[in-house]
């Protein structure tokens, strides 16, 4: 008997169908693959069952239960637990404290602090968590934050767990082990549902799959009786074969060089990146790439080395960064790239508007006038630039992110994870953009740690090891067993020369 039946489930946004007649169900102690683009209404659907908003109509049986109306509340009490794609955790709070959110232990009328931080070190230790119960939340790596939140979700005993992109911030070492903590659960009857973009995961963890395509369930079945490649086409309703590739293309004169840069997680950094190339940094989860890039664009102070731009030097943190024409894409959009309380165009425009002092008041007309150009050269799919940037897909938030930098003449962008999170179609699109910014003139650094997104778009592979540039792999070099070796320091040469 299923632990889950969801039964011709449908939704609409005003007077937009999202959700028709979708049919879904989770057996117990399964891994189940739930899986779309971006926009495919796999959120919607998973909203619906932990009662974040109502169907229009359908029925939800959960552990022989049916729930007519489900709530929040509810649905958490019957043992469902949501871990988000975008983190939840409260920063400002201690991460004991994060786990026993809104079901404080008391003694009296008193929290009891000691029992709670005693518990949460117990649940960590049988977790092979290793982050200080009394930690400040701020101070964590994103990838402690994801496992922070994954564990606040295990604590409460849930018999289903979903889970959204739940590895996008975890290292190769820190899935696995995520990995084999969601095999035992399964083992003792708990179910997964399981939302994903990488293939590999999906193939390595999960027992059944469904796929959803405009909101229509187009497949299901077993795992072991599909392929990659099939999932892939039930997802974007066509077969994929990767339409943007990369193709060399003359590089002009130096646009960036790093002379002895050093920060906080990297250091002694010598690079130079010339217009119209595209050079991926690439690491372990730690291995400074993503700092590097931060303090490039001023959000991480620098300690030794200089930046040139143009041959000039560059400094006053992110607003000189800005003068100087360079953008930044982060890889945690929630925190440091959505305004959520503002609208699409609000979130496109805030950047030159932040630069143009002299221009205080906002001329609407020809704001919209530029973000239907933007909303045309990056394929932005919004019904209303007015409506709310949370209301987008993770995708089209980066275009919009993109458009923002675009919109101050910005020519040199750093992506740090800019496919992190966003479905193949997406992906194939930012893959589209990059090449044609390159083909431009606009130069072009991307941090990731997937190896066949960089031998698809860049000039250059930069690996880093320990906070130092430890090789540099031409394009044809590139190859995703090699570079992993050097990121795991297993070839152990350090190249910090320019090349």
């Amino acid at each position: 008997m299923a632990i889950l039946e969801m039964r011709d489930i449908h939704k609409s946004f005003g007077g937009t169908r999202v959700l028709h007649g979708v049919d879904f169900t989770v057996e117990p102690g399964e891994i189940h693959a739930l899986l779309g683009e971006n926009g495919a209404g796999k959120s919607t659907l998973m909203n619906i069952l932990s009662g974040v908003i109502p169907m229009d109509s359908g029925s939800v049986v959960f552990a022989g239960r049916a729930y007519p109306s489900p709530g929040i509340r509810q649905m958490e009490q019957a043992g469902i637990a949501f871990v988000h794609q975008e983190r939840s955790v409260v920063n400002d709070l201690a991460v004991y404290e994060n786990i026993f959110l809104g079901r404080e232990l008391k003694k009296g009328v008193l929290l009891d602090k000691k029992a709670m931080v005693a518990h949460t070190d117990s649940l960590f230790g049988q977790l092979g968590v290793t982050i200080d119960p009394l930690a400040l939340v701020s101070t964590l790596k994103t990838s402690e934050k994801q496992l922070l939140e994954i564990c606040r979700a295990l604590d409460i005993n849930a018999k289903l767990l979903i889970m959204d992109e739940p590895t996008t911030a975890l290292s190769g070492e820190e899935v696995e082990h995520l990995f084999e903590i969601l095999r035992r659960l399964c083992g003792q009857g708990t179910s997964f549902i399981f939302i994903s973009h990488k293939m590999t995961e999906i193939f390595e963890l999960s027992n059944r799959y469904t796929v959803l395509r405009n909101g229509i369930k187009i497949s299901e079945g077993l795992i072991k009786d599909v392929t990659p490649h099939k999932i892939t086409s039930d997802m974007v309703g066509e077969q994929y074969a990767g339409k943007n590739s990369y193709t060399p293309r003359p590089l002009g004169e130096t646009a960036l060089s790093l002379k002895g840069f050093s920060g906080p997680g990297f250091r002694n950094v010598e690079l130079e990146v010339r217009k119209s190339e595209i050079v991926a940094f690439t690491g372990l989860a730690g291995s400074g790439a993503s700092e590097l890039m931060q303090a490039m664009f001023g959000v991480l102070p620098v300690t030794a080395g200089r930046m040139l731009v143009n041959g000039r030097g560059v400094g006053g943190g992110i607003f000189g960064a800005m003068k100087n024409r360079i953008a930044m894409l982060p890889s945690n959009r929630k925190e440091n790239s959505v305004v959520p309380d503002q609208s699409i165009l609000e979130n496109e425009y805030i950047a030159e508007h932040s630069l143009s002092r002299r221009r205080p008041f906002i001329n609407e007309k020809e704001e919209l006038h530029k973000f239907g150009g933007f909303q045309k050269m990056l394929r932005i799919k919004a019904q209303s630039p007015h409506d709310p940037v949370t209301s987008l897909s993770g995708g089209n938030q980066q275009k919009v992110f993109l458009a923002r930098w675009l919109n101050i003449g910005a020519d040199i962008l750093l992506f740090d994870n800019p496919t992190q999170g966003v479905d193949v179609g997406a992906k194939d699109e930012i893959y589209r953009l990059i090449l044609e910014f390159a083909r431009e003139g606009k130069t072009i650094i991307i941090n990731t740690l997937e190896i066949p997104e960089i031998k698809k778009v860049s000039d250059r592979c930069v690996v880093f090891y320990e906070g130092e540039i430890i090789k540099i792999f031409s394009h044809d070099e590139i190859d995703e067993h090699t570079v992993m070796l050097y990121s795991t320091n297993a070839i152990g040469t350090r190249e910090g020369e320019a090349l």
